[in-house]
């Protein structure tokens, strides 16, 4: 059974910093591509990141440069590191892991909230 667990999140000002995390279990880890989502109060989730490998990442055009997502397969964990943080990137984030032979996703974990505020 695949579990998703997110950490990391919390408040930060407008131009901070905060590194996420998520550790996977119950996966074959490097047979996945590891995404990153964020859902914001009353707006549909959105792909921000995703990666298969170092060499083969992809970003939403509202996060390229600021935000870096990178992966462990050692750890099965994949990290989201967010700089330059603005208010609109608040919402809750959360991880996926899409399988690369199906591209069937897993169940969602239970998220981690970020807040961007003075």
């Amino acid at each position: 059974q695949v579990q998703l667990v997110e950490s990391g999140g919390g408040l930060v000002q407008p131009g901070g910093s905060l590194r996420l995390s998520c550790a996977a279990s119950g996966i074959i880890f490097s047979n996945y591509r590891m995404e990153w989502y964020r859902q914001a109060p009353g707006k549909p989730r959105e792909l921000v990141a995703s990666i298969i490998s170092v060499d083969n990442t992809n970003y939403a055009d509202s996060v390229k440069g600021r935000f870096t997502i990178s992966r462990d397969n050692a750890k099965n964990t994949v990290y989201l590191q967010m700089n330059s943080l603005e208010p609109d990137d608040t919402a809750v984030y959360y991880c996926n892991a899409r399988s690369l032979v199906t591209w069937d996703t897993a169940r969602w974990g239970q998220g981690t909230q970020v807040t961007v505020s003075s």
